[in-house]
C-alpha cells in the first residue's frame, strides 16, 4: 500500500482535534476566567531509505540521508495562561488578578482547586463561595467567613478584606484572600467548571502550600494584585480562531485529497491486469 494514504489519515486525524480545540475556544469565548487552547504538531519517524556518506577525502565528497516521512502526530494541546480582557461589574464580590496567580477554592476534606474566574457571592452561612458553592479561601486555607457584625465590605489589591462596622467606621478584619502563583501554569489539569487541579507538572510535588507565597499583589512571589468590580473574561480572540479555523478546515481537505489521489494511483495498478 501507498505511504501517502497513511499520510494522509494522520494528517486528517490531527487537524479533526485541530477543530476540536477551536470548537471549544470559540464556545467558551464569554466563559469567565477561560484559558484558549492550541494544538501543536509534530512529524512522525520517518523511514529512511538510504543511510549518510562521509565524505571520502577529495576522491568523493559526502551524501546525505534519503528519508520519506510517514505523517503527523500531536505534539501538544497547550493551554494558553495569557490576560483576558477586564469587564466592569461594581459589585464588590466579583475579584480579577491583574497579573499572575490563581483563586484558591475548595470543596471540603483539604481538596483544592484553582481558578481564575472571580465571580464570587456571599451565600446564607457568609461564606465567600464561587457559582458552583465552593469555598473560597484566605492565605492560612481556611474558608472565608464575613462576620455578621459586618453591614458591608470591600476588597482592597492585596486582598485584605475591609469591613465596614456598623457605626460607621472601617478596617481590615484579618482575612486575606489568597492567590496562589504556581511554577509552570500549563501543566495545570482543567477539571470543568472553570477549575484546574494541581499537577506534580504545575507545581513541585503537585502540592499547594499556603503562605506568604499566596497573597495578593506581593512582588517577591510574582502574585498579581486583586481589583475588585471586575471581572477577567476569555482571553480567546475570535479573529485568530477562525483563521486557525480556515487553516484547519483546507489542511483537511488537503490531506483527503491525498487519500483520494492515492486511491486512484491503486486502481490504475489493479487495471493493469486487465
Amino acid at each position: 500500500m501507498l505511504r501517502s494514504l497513511y499520510s494522509g489519515v494522520s494528517g486528517m486525524r490531527g487537524f479533526q482535534t485541530k477543530l476540536d480545540v477551536i470548537g471549544n475556544n470559540i464556545a467558551n469565548v464569554n466563559t469567565v476566567g477561560f484559558k484558549g487552547s492550541r494544538v501543536m504538531f509534530k512529524d512522525i519517524l520517518s523511514q529512511t531509505v538510504s543511510g549518510v556518506t562521509a565524505p571520502d577525502g577529495n576522491d568523493s565528497g559526502g551524501v546525505n540521508a534519503k528519508q520519506i516521512g510517514l505523517g503527523v502526530a500531536l505534539s501538544s494541546i497547550d493551554t494558553v495562561h495569557t490576560p483576558g480582557s477586564a469587564m466592569t461589574t461594581n459589585v464588590p464580590t466579583d475579584l480579577r488578578i491583574d497579573g499572575d496567580g490563581f483563586f484558591v477554592v475548595s470543596g471540603g476534606e483539604e481538596t483544592f482547586y484553582l481558578t481564575r474566574a472571580g465571580n464570587f457571592s456571599v451565600d446564607t452561612n457568609r461564606n465567600l463561595v464561587n457559582a458552583d458553592g465552593l469555598q473560597v479561601l484566605d492565605s492560612e486555607g481556611g474558608a472565608i467567613i464575613i462576620p455578621e457584625e459586618v453591614t458591608a465590605f470591600s476588597i482592597a489589591n492585596d486582598g485584605n478584606i475591609i469591613a465596614v462596622q456598623a457605626d460607621g467606621t472601617s478596617a481590615p478584619i484579618g482575612i486575606q484572600i489568597a492567590v496562589a502563583k504556581v511554577a509552570n501554569p500549563g501543566g495545570l489539569e482543567k477539571i470543568g467548571g472553570n477549575l484546574y487541579r494541581i499537577t506534580p507538572n504545575a507545581n513541585p510535588d503537585g502540592v499547594l502550600e499556603f503562605g506568604d507565597t499566596t497573597i495578593p499583589n506581593n512582588a517577591e512571589a510574582g502574585t498579581g494584585a486583586i481589583v475588585s468590580g471586575q471581572l477577567e473574561m476569555s482571553n480567546v480572540d475570535l479573529t485568530a480562531e477562525f483563521t486557525e479555523m480556515i487553516v484547519a478546515q483546507r489542511g483537511f481537505q488537503a490531506n483527503s485529497r491525498i487519500i483520494t489521489t492515492s486511491d486512484e494511483i491503486l486502481q490504475e495498478v489493479v487495471n493493469l491486469k486487465r
